[in-house]
């Protein structure tokens, strides 16, 4: 079993509960990892043997520029179309940041975090 990580992916995307959220967004970070068999790969040297990052990056972008009230729901949506789309994922965990969120206070961000095992 091998690990394929993405780190710092920046997005803006408008992502919140509150009507400013939606209208200004904002700037948010996502972390990615997902584990596969990488065997193959290792033999082959060949893209179609390994999980391809570029696809994996290109759906966090897709699904970030969908707006949610919920950092949950965006977590959960960037999952199940990596599990869709990439056969060779057998594991995956995401985290979504909102970088300094409108809480009234000093806080870096606030993040999400979700694990799944394909079933």
């Amino acid at each position: 079993m091998g690990k394929v990580t993405l780190k710092n992916i920046r997005v803006y995307a408008y992502h919140g509960c509150l009507a400013e959220e939606t209208l200004i967004g904002s700037d948010y970070r996502v972390d990615l990892s997902v584990w596969a068999n990488l065997e193959k790969s290792t033999q082959t040297d060949a893209l179609e043997d390994t999980v391809d990052y570029v696809l994996l990056n290109r759906i966090v972008k897709e699904e970030m520029a969908v707006a949610s009230k919920l950092l949950e729901q965006v977590a959960k949506r960037i999952i199940t179309k990596i599990l869709e789309q990439e056969s060779k994922v057998e594991k995956i965990k995401v985290s979504v940041a909102k970088i300094n969120p409108p809480i009234g206070g000093d806080v870096q961000e606030v993040a999400v975090v979700l694990k799944e095992k394909r079933a």
